[in-house]
C-alpha cells in the first residue's frame, strides 16, 4: 500500500494550486514513481482512494478521468470522495493505492507445499 500520493513535485513544492487536472497529473506520475520503487507497476494496483478538496462534483469528475484513463481498462475498484480539506496547502487531490505483488519466483520456489 501507498500512502497517499500527493501533487508535490521534484523540489518538494505544491503543483499547479487549484488545478484539479494538472494536480491529478502530477499524483499518478508521482504514484508510479512510489509504485516502481517497490517493484509494482500501475497494473498492480487492487485499489484506489482518490480525494479531492471540493464540493463541485465537476472536480471530481475531472480528477476522476485522469486516474481512470492513467490506469487504463483494468481499473481497480475505487472511491472517489469530496473532502473538506487535504494535508499541504494548495492541495486538492490526492490518491491512495493499494498494489498486490506476488512472490518473486526464487521465495515461491522456497515456499513448502
Amino acid at each position: 500500500m501507498t500512502a497517499g500520493a500527493c501533487p508535490l513535485g521534484p523540489s518538494g513544492e505544491m503543483v499547479a494550486p487549484g488545478d484539479v487536472v494538472a494536480q491529478t497529473e502530477q499524483v499518478m506520475a508521482n504514484l508510479e514513481v512510489a509504485l516502481a520503487a517497490a517493484g509494482a507497476l500501475l497494473a498492480d494496483i487492487v485499489k484506489t482512494t482518490v480525494y479531492v478538496a471540493s464540493t463541485d462534483r465537476r472536480d471530481l469528475l475531472a480528477a476522476w478521468q485522469v486516474v481512470s484513463s492513467t490506469l487504463g481498462p483494468q481499473v481497480a475498484p475505487s472511491t472517489l470522495l469530496g473532502v473538506a480539506l487535504l494535508g499541504f496547502t494548495g492541495q486538492i487531490v490526492e490518491v491512495e493505492a493499494v498494489a498486490a505483488l506476488s512472490a518473486p519466483p526464487a521465495l515461491e520456489a522456497a515456499l513448502p507445499g
